[in-house]
């Protein structure tokens, strides 16, 4: 790792003239970004000021609503909070995002603290940056075994040290050791994803906030132990093996006030003059410099982390471009980004054919609140855009199952108005069960009747952690049938969504709010009923080409193609072939005319890491190929992965000898709109110090941190909760610094000058 060093007022005299030219230039850049990040913090740190009363040791009578305790020996005490910026800058077709999370130790111990969160399930995590008093550490990538080691080898010798794990592609843990009483530590992670595209409408989503995870039980298997069959004994086969890792604290919005206030900015520069730009889940300020830029920030100032960030945007125009094409230049080889919308053609002159839908419906306790309204009218709304030629049948599961026909019936009137009964009486209860669902919904009783196009229509909001049995299970048994993925609520898991509807080949749709149900299932239906882009394939005339996805999926109504390669040359073109319907559709990108792009080569190998991991699930690899694949692309293209992680420790010693480490497991809000007693039961609350946990219905492990209000204590509803406003004052904060620094620097100067003159 690299570590900065400002203090070195003491060694420059012993260096040359030309050496403290060269140093000071040096000490200026890392003092701009020590000053960037102590701005961020003194934001946070004034907030967390005006909101939290500065008591070393509580009673719990005193604490305030929202108060998170730890047990010390001499009672309770805050326990470390969390502050949150999110800076996201789009650059035509990519994000660079930049997440600083600013960790505080207000206790008189020393604490080691872990904190799960999301990040989007596409993103190439490469870069991680600790802030310890006037030092920035850079982190390395290790593989994940020796980036653990190294941590917990720094955390034993009392050194403060980061470590960024990925758990899942959309969840990762910051561990961070040996902060201080009273200290605080900075720790940022950058990261690199495209955009996203929907027909005329471009958008990013920043996860906030990982949901609690319905964990299977592990089995417990009799096997035989012997060759000759004379001995039995028992196994048991884990399908969750990592759920601690997956399963952090979450808080009763009941009797705790919202946490780890996040502020976002979004620099939009779009690459074509915009249009409409707006959030749907926040309030936002906008601000356009130029017709191609936009400055997006929250409107109300730091809001609690506990639903996704959404923006989207649309050009002036009426019409957004059909093709993109970007290169970017790394090492010895060429990379390209190409997005391709193919035109919209309505059916040919023909009948289409007639479909057999299958729609499945979460009802388990995490889709209790407003997340089941939305499902329910979701599913209401598809019914009633059946045509009487198609057929259907409803699945609703949690951690049992029922099956409204015995097998898929004509969409008749009397048909539907059964099913719509059906729908609208269920409630959300129990555990997510989700495999058993897939597969009745893949069970093609009908599979040699090719008069029908089979479809698998799924709604829920993926909150399981045993995403790869799922996959699995769909590469089985999917058959004819396409799966589309529909993620209700304010935090799906939208890696499991994606994944699951690749493998089905269909497609993925988000719907966050009740507002969006008519939209965002128009948008569906637009592709369920009109031809996909069938049977593409991509060639390179001049170059050698490294393409990603290696097998091109299927594409809908409005849907780009988004293609990845790696090149030895940027010569020639790329022809695009496919069939849409019946018809031969084709288009030629010569290479010459692609505009230059960001952050390419690390999209190229994160795509052909979620490449290898789908021929693992899918066995056209086998686990050790696949491994050796994604350990290679992560070491040479520096990012985190299952395989690798990111670490960084300071080189000095902090925590005294003989000083004990504590460890704090920072807890997260519950998602917006969850039902708490419907995730995590109905039960006396406890103080945090206690470390009690249950598991729900389906074993997902949850500690909750409840602590009974104060009588003088007033809660805000959800709805209305105001967070303290912690960015207002950091741009003046930045220039006072600078200022500061400047005369600093002149007065140094003016020294030296009048201590080398002749007397």
């Amino acid at each position: 790792m690299t570590i900065y060093d400002v203090s070195e007022d003491s060694r420059r005299m012993r260096l040359s003239r030309r050496m403290r030219i060269a140093l000071f230039f040096v000490v200026e850049g890392v003092a701009a970004l020590a000053i960037g990040f102590a701005a961020l913090f003194l934001s946070f740190e004034s907030a967390w000021s005006a909101e939290q009363p500065r008591h070393a040791v509580l009673r719990p009578s005193e604490a305030r609503s929202g108060s998170l305790l730890l047990k010390t020996d001499d009672g309770y005490a805050d326990a470390t909070r969390l502050g949150i910026d999110v800076d996201l800058t789009v650059s035509g077709p990519t994000i660079r995002a930049r997440v600083t999370q600013i960790f505080r130790n207000p206790t008189k111990d020393w604490m080691e603290a872990t904190y799960v969160y999301p990040l989007p399930s596409d993103g190439a995590v490469d870069t991680l940056k600790m802030v310890v008093g006037d030092r920035v550490v850079v982190g390395d990538i290790k593989e994940k075994q020796q980036a653990r080691a190294i941590y917990e080898q720094a955390k034993q010798n009392g050194q403060k040290a980061a470590l960024t794990e990925q758990e899942r592609p959309n969840i990762f843990t910051n561990s961070v050791a040996n902060i201080g009483p009273g200290e605080t530590v900075l720790v940022q992670i950058e990261y690199q994803e495209p955009v996203q595209q929907s027909g005329n409408e471009f958008s990013l989503r920043v996860p906030m906030v990982v949901g609690p995870r319905c964990n299977p039980r592990p089995l417990v298997q009799s096997v035989d132990l012997r060759a000759d069959g004379g001995g039995w004994g028992a196994t048991t086969t884990d399908p969750v093996p990592d759920r601690d890792r997956i399963t952090p604290e979450v808080l009763d919005p009941a009797a705790h006030a919202p946490v780890n206030p996040t502020n976002i900015t979004v620099r939009l520069n779009a690459g074509f003059p915009l249009g409409e730009v707006k959030s749907p889940f926040h309030q936002v300020k906008i601000e356009g410099p130029d017709s191609t830029t936009r400055i997006v920030k929250l409107a109300e100032g730091p809001v609690p982390a506990d639903r996704d960030f959404e923006l989207t945007w649309k050009p002036a125009a009426e019409k957004a471009p059909s093709v993109g094409l970007f290169r970017e230049h790394v090492g010895n080889s060429d990379y390209l980004l190409a997005f391709v919308t193919p035109p919209s053609v309505e059916q040919a002159q023909q009948k289409p054919l007639p479909r057999e839908v299958v729609f499945v419906i979460d009802n388990s306790g995490s889709m209790g609140g407003t997340s089941i309204i939305q499902a329910k009218a979701s599913l209401l709304y598809a019914l009633g855009r059946l045509q009487p030629s198609d057929r259907f049948n409803v699945i609703r599961f949690d951690d049992t199952m029922d099956v409204l026909f015995p097998a898929p019936v004509a969409a008749t009137s009397g048909n539907i108005g059964t099913a719509t009964s059906f729908v609208s009486a269920l409630q959300a209860r129990g555990g997510t069960e989700m495999i058993p669902a897939m597969r009745a919904a893949l069970s093609d009783t009908n599979r040699d009747d090719a008069s029908y196009v089979r479809q698998v229509v799924f709604l829920t909001d993926g909150a399981i952690g045993n995403e790869q049995q799922l996959f699995e299970t769909i590469s089985a048994v999917r058959g004819r049938s396409r799966v589309f993925m529909v993620g209700i609520g304010s935090a799906p898991n939208t890696y499991l969504m994606t994944r699951a509807a690749e493998l089905g080949r269909g497609s993925f749709t988000h719907i966050g709010s009740v507002e969006q149900v008519d939209e965002r299932m128009r948008g569906l239906f637009a592709k369920l009923e009109n031809p996909a882009v069938t049977g593409l394939s991509a060639k390179f005339s001049d170059a050698n080409a490294d393409l990603t996805p290696a097998a091109l999926p299927d594409v809908y109504r409005d849907e780009p193609l988004v293609l990845a390669a790696k090149l030895d040359k940027l010569a020639g073109a790329v022809e695009i072939k496919g069939h849409i319907g019946d018809r031969p559709w084709s288009v030629t990108l010569p290479l010459a005319n692609a505009a230059e792009g960001k952050g390419l080569s690390k999209l190229w190998a994160r795509r052909k890491i979620a490449d290898a991991e789908v021929a693992r699930t899918t066995r056209q690899a086998s686990p050790e190929d696949a491994d050796k694949t994604i350990l290679a692309l992560a070491l040479e293209h520096q990012l985190v992965t299952r395989l690798t992680s990111l670490v960084a420790v300071d080189k000095t010693p902090s925590r005294p000898a003989g000083e004990p480490l504590k460890l704090a497991e920072l807890p997260l809000n519950l998602p917006a709109g969850w039902d708490f007693a419907k995730v995590l039961g109905e039960r006396p609350r406890l103080p945090a110090a206690t470390g009690e946990r249950r598991a729900d219905a389906g074993d997902a492990k949850v500690q909750v941190a409840a602590l009974k209000r104060s009588p003088v204590a007033t809660r805000a509803p959800a709805a209305t909760v105001q967070l303290p406003k912690t960015a207002t004052d950091a741009e003046l904060k930045m220039l006072a610094g600078v200022i500061l620094l400047t005369v600093s620097l002149l007065l140094l100067v003016f020294n030296r000058r009048q201590t080398s003159s002749p007397r």
